[in-house]
């Protein structure tokens, strides 16, 4: 596969099946975090507000989610049955995509990526 520049493009470089699964992630995350900004990094989808939230990435036989190490531990009883390394959630392309599941992490990554913020601000705010 050649190196996507944008969403769409990554997403037209696999099977109709897979793009159909990841046609619906995007979906839920722009649905979830509608203001997050969409962009290319590290080779694969990724959307930012207020810093980097979430990426995805199609494999052979999964989507990889990458929200974070920390919301994956937080929500690792919700997280039984998937494949989990650090800061990466394995989506099996053979089953649905967990809906609720994906909508719970991208919330909870816009929340804490919104605290981070407000705690740079008012740490800079206490300096002057």
């Amino acid at each position: 596969m050649i190196s996507a520049t944008n969403v769409d493009q990554y997403i037209s470089g696999f099977s109709d099946d897979t793009q159909t699964k990841l046609i619906q992630l995007r979906q839920l995350i722009k649905e979830t975090a509608p203001q997050a900004v969409e962009v290319i990094s590290y080779g694969m989808p990724g959307y930012k507000l207020d810093g980097m939230l979430v990426w995805f990435a199609a494999a052979k036989n999964h989507i990889g989610f990458y929200p974070k190490a920390n919301v994956l531990e937080v929500l690792k009883d919700e997280l039984t049955g998937y494949k989990c390394s650090k800061g990466t959630v394995q989506f099996p392309l053979s089953a649905p995509l967990p809906v609720d599941l994906i909508k719970k992490i991208v919330q909870f990554r816009v929340e804490e990526n919104h605290l981070s913020t407000k705690s740079k601000v008012n740490k800079k705010t206490a300096i002057r």
